[in-house]
C-alpha cells in the first residue's frame, strides 16, 4: 500500500542531509548509504547513491524515471544464475 499523499515520500534524515549539502555546494561526490527504503526525490537528480545490497554498495545515478521509486529497487540482492540445464528428473521418457 503506498503512503498517503499529505505526508509526502520518506527519504531518511541522514540521506536527505547529504543530498541537500552536496546541492548547496553543487558538488556530485558519490553518497554511500544502507537506506534501501528512502524514495527518490526530484533533489537526488544527477546525483550518484551508492547502496548496499548486503555485501557491497552498488553505484545508482539517478535519473527523472527513477522518481517516485524506492533506491533499493536498483540494487539488487540476489543474482539468477539460471536453470539447471541438464536435468533428467522433469524429463519424461
Amino acid at each position: 500500500m503506498p503512503r498517503s499523499l499529505k505526508k509526502g515520500p520518506f527519504v531518511d534524515d541522514h540521506l536527505l542531509k547529504k543530498v541537500d549539502v552536496q546541492n548547496e555546494k553543487g558538488t556530485k561526490t558519490v553518497i554511500r548509504t544502507w537506506s534501501r527504503r528512502s524514495t527518490i526525490i526530484p533533489d537526488m537528480l544527477g546525483h550518484t547513491i551508492a547502496v548496499h545490497y548486503g555485501r557491497k554498495h552498488v553505484p545508482v545515478f539517478v535519473t527523472e524515471a527513477m522518481v517516485g521509486h524506492k533506491l533499493g529497487e536498483f540494487a539488487p540482492t540476489r543474482t539468477f544464475r539460471g536453470h539447471v540445464k541438464d536435468d533428467r528428473r522433469s524429463r519424461r521418457g
